[in-house]
C-alpha cells in the first residue's frame, strides 16, 4: 500500500494535468463519415495497453493481416516508447496504472485473401475508460478502424499519451482511391515503394496503380520474356524488379489493405519493349525506306497478339488483383501512316485513311485477350473517345482537361454505361507555388450532368504522380500530404468536407503526424511541428 501523503500528492498531480493540459480532441484524416467527441479522456500507459480480438470476432489470433497490424500499430500509436522506460516510467511514478485493449471484432470474410473491388472497408469504432471496441465487417474495415484509432490517441507537453471519449461510423465514399506511380521515366528503389505504401494506408488509399514500364525504360523483369528488362530496362541488374521484388510489393500491399493493379500501357508508349521483343514495333518509313526509328506496336501481325497473350497470362499469375490498366493513350499515328505493310493493312481491313479504327482494332483484341484471363480492364479515356467496342465492364480513367472537359467526359462516358476513374484534376507531379493543395481539395467528382444512375458509376479516382522530374530525392515530399487532399475527397463526406479552410488545421495536424512517422511530407505553410523531421 502506498502512504495516503504519496497518493494525495499523485492524484494532485494528476488533477493538474486534466485540468491545465487539456486538448482538444484530436480530428481522424480523412474525416469519418460520422464521429463525435467528448472532453473526456482517458490516459494510457504503453505498458498496460493491448490489441486483442473480441470473443465472437470471426478473426482470431493467427490471422496475418491483423496480427501484423496489431504489431504494427502498436509502434505507431507509441512512437517514443520502448522497453518500458521514458514515457511510461514516468507515469507511472506519478499516476495509478490502468490496462486500455483495443478488442477488435471481425463479423466475416477471412485473412489469406488479398482485397477487391468488393472488400467492404466499413467500421464502427467506439473509445471509452479502459477500452476502445472496433467493429467492422471484414479484415479491410478493421485496418481502417485500427488507422482512425491511432490517429485519435495524443501526447500532452508532458509526453503522456490520451486518448479522448470518442464514437464514430465510418466507410469510404468511393470503392476505388488510387495512387499512381511511374517507375519507367526514373526507377523508384522497392523501399521507396514501400514507404509510399505506408503513407497511402495512414491516408486510407486502397489501390496501388504500379505503372511499372513506359517509353524509357522496361524495368519489369519477365520470366517468360527476360530481354524485355534485360535489353530495354536502365541497367541490367540495378534498375529492374525482379519476381522477388514484386511478390514483395504485392505482400506489404495486402497487409495495409490495398490492391497491386499493374499498367502494360500499349500500343503506345512502348519504345523500351522493342529492345528485347523484336518485330513488336512498327517500323517507321522515311519515303520508300526504313528511317531507322520506331513507332507504337505492330497492330498488323499476328505474332503481336500471341506475344501480348503470353505477357498478360505471366501478369495474371504474377498480380492477384483482377483488373489489369492496359493504357491505350497517347497514340501517334505518323509512324503508321509511313508503314506500307500498315497502309497495305488498313486497305485490306476497309479502314481508309482512319488511324483511330486501326488503334480500335488493336486495343479490342488487347481486351479479348484479357477478358478471357478473367481480368477486368481499365484504360485511358482515349480509347472510349475513338469509341473503340470495349466490354460493359471495362473501367475508363479520365486524364485529360480542365474541370469543364472532364465534366462533359464523366457525362458520355457514364451515358454509355460504363464505369469511370477520374484522375484529371489530381496530376499532382504539376506544381505550383503556394497552397496548390486546396485545389486537389476542392474537387467534385460526381459534379457533372447525368442522372443518379450515372454518377453511381463514378467508382472513384486517383492521384497520379508521373515520373519525369520525380525519383526517390523527390516522391515522398512532393506526393505528401498534397495526395491526402485528394485521399479526404474520396472517402469522406463532401458535404461536410466542403470546406478547405476548416480543413487546413487537420491536414497541418496529419502532415505533422506524417513526419512523427517517418514521411518526409513537405509543409503546407509556415508553421513547425512538436516533432520536426529526423530522418535527414
Amino acid at each position: 500500500m502506498l502512504p495516503t501523503k504519496t497518493k494525495l500528492v499523485r492524484l494532485v498531480f494528476l488533477l493538474f494535468i486534466l485540468l491545465n493540459e487539456a486538448e482538444e480532441a484530436h480530428a481522424v484524416w480523412p474525416l469519418p463519415q460520422q464521429i463525435s467527441q467528448s472532453a473526456d479522456r482517458y490516459l494510457i500507459n504503453p505498458q498496460l495497453f493491448s490489441f486483442g480480438y473480441a470473443r465472437d470476432s470471426v478473426a482470431q489470433s493467427g490471422c496475418s493481416v491483423l496480427d501484423a497490424a496489431f504489431k504494427r500499430y502498436f509502434s505507431l500509436v507509441f512512437p517514443d516508447f520502448a522497453d518500458g522506460a521514458g514515457v511510461a516510467g514516468f507515469s507511472n511514478i506519478w499516476l495509478e496504472p490502468k490496462a486500455f485493449t483495443v478488442s477488435v471484432r471481425v463479423k466475416s470474410g477471412g485473412c489469406d485473401g488479398y482485397p477487391n473491388e468488393e472488400s467492404d472497408e466499413s467500421y464502427n469504432l467506439s473509445v471509452s475508460a479502459g477500452e476502445a471496441v472496433l467493429k467492422a465487417e471484414s479484415v479491410w474495415g478493421a485496418l481502417r478502424g485500427l488507422e482512425s484509432f491511432s490517429q485519435l490517441v495524443y501526447q500532452d507537453k508532458y509526453d503522456l499519451y490520451f486518448v479522448n471519449k470518442t464514437e464514430i461510423v465510418d466507410f469510404p465514399r468511393f470503392k476505388f482511391r488510387g495512387l499512381l506511380l511511374d517507375t519507367s521515366r526514373h526507377y523508384l528503389p522497392v523501399n521507396i515503394i514501400l514507404k509510399t505504401l505506408d503513407a497511402m494506408a495512414y491516408s486510407k488509399f486502397n489501390v496501388f496503380h504500379w505503372h511499372i514500364v513506359d517509353d524509357p525504360s522496361f524495368p519489369y523483369q519477365s520470366y517468360n520474356y527476360p530481354d524485355l528488362s534485360s535489353k530495354g530496362a536502365f541497367h541490367p541488374m540495378t534498375h529492374i524488379y525482379t519476381q522477388s521484388d514484386v511478390r514483395r510489393v504485392i505482400a506489404h500491399a495486402r497487409l495495409r489493405g490495398i490492391r497491386v493493379i499493374p499498367e502494360f500501357d500499349t500500343p503506345g508508349h512502348t519504345q523500351s519493349w522493342g529492345k528485347g521483343q523484336p518485330d513488336l514495333l512498327t517500323p517507321c518509313y522515311k519515303g520508300d525506306v526504313p528511317s531507322g526509328t520506331f513507332g507504337p506496336v505492330d497492330p498488323t501481325l499476328s505474332s503481336t497478339y500471341q506475344f501480348m497473350s503470353g505477357l498478360f497470362k505471366e501478369v495474371k499469375s504474377v498480380f492477384p488483383d483482377s483488373y489489369v490498366h492496359l493504357g491505350g493513350d497517347e497514340v501517334d499515328f505518323n509512324c503508321w501512316k509511313s508503314n506500307p505493310n500498315v497502309q497495305a493493312f488498313m486497305t485490306k481491313m476497309g479502314f481508309g485513311g482512319d488511324y483511330t479504327k486501326l488503334e480500335s482494332y488493336y486495343i479490342e483484341n488487347i481486351v479479348n485477350i484479357t477478358t478471357a484471363l478473367n481480368k477486368t480492364p481499365i484504360v485511358w479515356q482515349d480509347v472510349f473517345d475513338y469509341r473503340e467496342r470495349i466490354p460493359k465492364d471495362t473501367v475508363v480513367e479520365i486524364w485529360k482537361g480542365v474541370p469543364a472537359d472532364y465534366q462533359a467526359e464523366l457525362g458520355r462516358i457514364t451515358l454509355a454505361g460504363y464505369r469511370v476513374l477520374l484522375s484529371a484534376p489530381w496530376y499532382i507531379n504539376h506544381i505550383s507555388y503556394g497552397q496548390d493543395w486546396r485545389n486537389a481539395y476542392t474537387v467534385q467528382p460526381q459534379n457533372f450532368s447525368g442522372t443518379e444512375q450515372q454518377k453511381e458509376l463514378v467508382i472513384g479516382g486517383e492521384v497520379c504522380m508521373w515520373g519525369e522530374y520525380v525519383d526517390a530525392t523527390n516522391l515522398t515530399p512532393r506526393l505528401w500530404p498534397r495526395a491526402s487532399a485528394a485521399a479526404e475527397r474520396l472517402w469522406s463526406n463532401e458535404e461536410k468536407t466542403s470546406s478547405v479552410d476548416q480543413a487546413f488545421p487537420r491536414l497541418e495536424n496529419f502532415r505533422c503526424m506524417l513526419i512523427r512517422r517517418g514521411i518526409q511530407a513537405e509543409p503546407l505553410f509556415v508553421g513547425y511541428c512538436k516533432h520536426e523531421y529526423s530522418g535527414l
